[in-house]
C-alpha cells in the first residue's frame, strides 16, 4: 500500500467518523413530508392519484402487466392496458410486429429514436361507442427512461384525459381556500431537505 493510499484512507476515516457525521445534519424530510412518518399523518393530501394500479406477473407470456383503472370520472373502469413481454429480445419484437401489421394494419405513428434504442409503433382506433383506442407497441434495449423490452400499450387516451380532470376538480372542491393560500407559499423550510 503507498504513502498516498493510506493518507487518503486516513483522511477519510477523520471526515467520515461517527463524530464528523454527528456535525452533518442527515437529510430525512422535504416538502413537509418526513422518511418514516405514517403517511395518515398527513391529513391534507390526496391519498390517490387520478388512475388506480393493479399489477399480474407471469401472465400467458407476459412477465408483467400494470392495469390502471379510474377512480372519480368512471370509477373502476380499466382505462390502461401496459403489459411487458416475457422475451425481450429484438427478434420477438420483430415476429410482435409482423402480428400486429398482420392484424391492424400499417401503424398510424412511428415514435422511436434514430438510433434504433427504441422502437415505437403507434395504432390508432375509434371503437364501437366514438371512443379513441391506442395501441403501442414498444421494443427498448437501453432508455432507462423506458421499460427495457417489449411492451405493449393498450388505453382510452379520453378517459385518462376525463379521469385527470375529474380527479383535478375533486382536489380542489375538497381543500379550502386558506389550504390552497398556504400551499402555493413558497416557504424555504419546505423547499430545502431537512
Amino acid at each position: 500500500m503507498t504513502l498516498r493510499t493510506l493518507l487518503r484512507a486516513a483522511i477519510f476515516q477523520i471526515l467520515f467518523s461517527a463524530g464528523a457525521l454527528s456535525a452533518i445534519e442527515i437529510p430525512q424530510e422535504i416538502g413537509g413530508f418526513r422518511l418514516g412518518e405514517d403517511i395518515t399523518e398527513y391529513s391534507d393530501i390526496e391519498y390517490s392519484n387520478y388512475l388506480k394500479d393493479v399489477v399480474v406477473t407471469d401472465w400467458h407470456g407476459f412477465r408483467k402487466g400494470i392495469i390502471s383503472y379510474g377512480i372519480c370520472a368512471s370509477p373502476g373502469k380499466i382505462v390502461r392496458i401496459s403489459m411487458k413481454y416475457e422475451d425481450s429480445s429484438k427478434d420477438f419484437y420483430e415476429t410482435l410486429l409482423k402480428k400486429y401489421k398482420k392484424k391492424f394494419g400499417k401503424p398510424a405513428l412511428w415514435g422511436g429514436d434514430a438510433f434504433g434504442i427504441l422502437s415505437k409503433w403507434k395504432w390508432i382506433f375509434i371503437d364501437e361507442n366514438n371512443r379513441r383506442v391506442n395501441l403501442i407497441l414498444q421494443h427498448n434495449l437501453k432508455n432507462h427512461n423506458e421499460n427495457i423490452g417489449n411492451m405493449v400499450k393498450l388505453y382510452y387516451p379520453e378517459r385518462e384525459k376525463e379521469e385527470r380532470l375529474c380527479f383535478i376538480e375533486q382536489c380542489e372542491i375538497n381543500k379550502s381556500e386558506e389550504q390552497a393560500r398556504e400551499r402555493k407559499e413558497m416557504n424555504w423550510d419546505y423547499m430545502i431537505p431537512r
